[in-house]
């Protein structure tokens, strides 16, 4: 196994940076760095000179012993000045060490894995928290990288274990009386596994919106103050805002933080209809974009039709409350006349959504636990059909703990393993 090396936190200029060593030479491009051999686990300050003695940095040195590190192996982190010229000598001198190479993207991660420091769906959680820009990403990927997930898979796997070795204990003693029927306890422990992955696999969809952002449509006529709406809301002059109708021709998108959850803003172009061929295009956007939103903010006025379906959860506001007698249903970008009352209705819809996330946080996830549901749905019809079917739901058992053990990474998941850490930095 190679001995790699990168820069572990961000690129450019900071107060620290922090340079990651591992595999089985940490320990000794350590001493060759300090001078002398340092303690295999522990903190000490050290000045690390290049292979001419020269100083380079003062650094803190950090050393861990396999298998306690992140990624099970020997490890060592040095954490020197933030300057770009610090860093660049201590990964040239580190590169001139016989035995060490730069690490590929996502490799200590990879590693990680491959001890058995970190199950694959603890992988994914970890580069959704490195991407995290609200609280709500944060507390969801926290919980998977905390294991919450394989913690449930081991759960079901255990129970489905349990369930398939009373069935083949029955098969074994076909030609015997088997003293209990197994059967009542098998089914129980079918149906608390689907019901489980039932509720899971209805919790991914909000889940990826968390992941990914919440999408938020306004929309209305021409000239209704759509776009000046967005950018109050988004702090900034995002959209270009004129008293001229149709001057917003594509969907302008603002991503933003509302009460913790990630939220992309659409400012979509004015419904009407038009014999401007861009315009129309432009319109024929607006209407997909806002249907397939999580959540639209009409702007019209009391009588008015709509072109886009209203939805349950869809907010009705009276435009241009400046120019009218304010009421509660109104809003102006203009004045900021229930701008706070919008947000607020906002973050409440969507937080009430978001109460019904579970664990499992991505669409793999999800593909994963309906084929073991698939399995199960199998062997819980085989099994009303008597012992002598008792090998068919067996064997639709096995066929879904293999499928838990994909969702964690156990088997099965290497064309997937490339795609994953790719999107890792350097080194991470």
């Amino acid at each position: 196994m190679d001995t790699i090396f990168a820069l572990a936190s961000a690129q450019g200029k900071a107060g620290v940076a922090v340079i990651r060593v591992s595999g089985p030479l940490a320990h000794d491009a350590s001493a060759q760095l300090c001078g002398r051999k340092i303690p295999l686990r522990g903190t000490t300050l050290r000045t690390l000179r290049d292979d001419k003695g020269d100083p380079l940095d003062q650094a803190l040195v950090l050393t861990f012993a396999a298998p306690n590190s992140f990624t099970g192996e020997n490890v060592v982190e040095f954490q020197t000045h933030g300057s770009n010229a610090v860093v660049s000598a201590v990964l040239d001198a580190l590169s001139k060490i016989d035995g060490l190479r730069l690490a590929d993207p996502g490799e200590f991660t990879r590693r990680a894995l491959e001890n058995g420091q970190l199950d694959l769906a603890q992988v994914e959680g970890l580069a959704d928290l490195i991407d995290a820009e609200t609280e709500a990403q944060r507390k969801q990927a926290h919980a998977v990288l905390s294991g919450g997930l394989g913690q449930l898979a081991e759960r079901w796997r255990r129970d489905l274990i349990r369930a398939a070795s009373l069935i083949e204990v029955t098969i074994d003693f076909a030609d015997e009386d088997v003293p209990v029927d197994v059967t009542p306890e098998v089914t129980a422990l079918l149906a608390g596994v689907q019901n489980d992955l039932e509720r899971e696999c209805q919790g991914v969809v909000i889940a990826e919106r968390i992941r990914h952002g919440f999408e938020v449509a306004i929309v209305g006529a021409p000239n209704v103050g759509k776009s000046t709406l967005l950018n109050v809301l988004a702090g900034r002059e995002a959209a270009i805002t004129s008293e001229y109708a149709g001057t917003t021709r594509d969907v302008i998108e603002v991503r933003m933080d509302l009460g913790g959850l990630p939220v992309t803003l659409l400012d979509t172009a004015g419904l009407r209809e038009t014999e401007d061929h861009v315009e129309g295009i432009g319109i024929a956007l607006a209407r997909k974009r806002a249907e397939d939103a999580d959540l639209r903010v009409f702007l019209v006025e009391a009588d008015e039709a709509l072109d886009v379906v209203m939805q349950v959860g869809d907010i009705r506001l009276l435009p241009k409350a400046d120019e009218r007698q304010k009421s509660e249903n109104s809003i102006s970008g203009l004045t900021g006349h229930g701008v706070d009352q919008l947000v607020s209705h906002v973050s409440s819809v969507l937080k009430a959504r978001s109460a019904n996330v579970g664990i499992a946080t991505r669409q793999r996830h999800q593909d994963t636990m309906k084929t073991a549901l698939l399995s199960l749905t199998s062997a819980t019809d085989i099994l009303q059909r008597g012992p002598e079917f008792y090998e068919i739901a067996a064997e639709d058992m096995r066929s879904a703990i293999r499928s838990l053990e994909m969702l964690v990474g156990r088997v099965d998941v290497e064309n997937l393993l490339d795609e994953i850490f790719l999107s890792f930095c350097l080194g991470k």
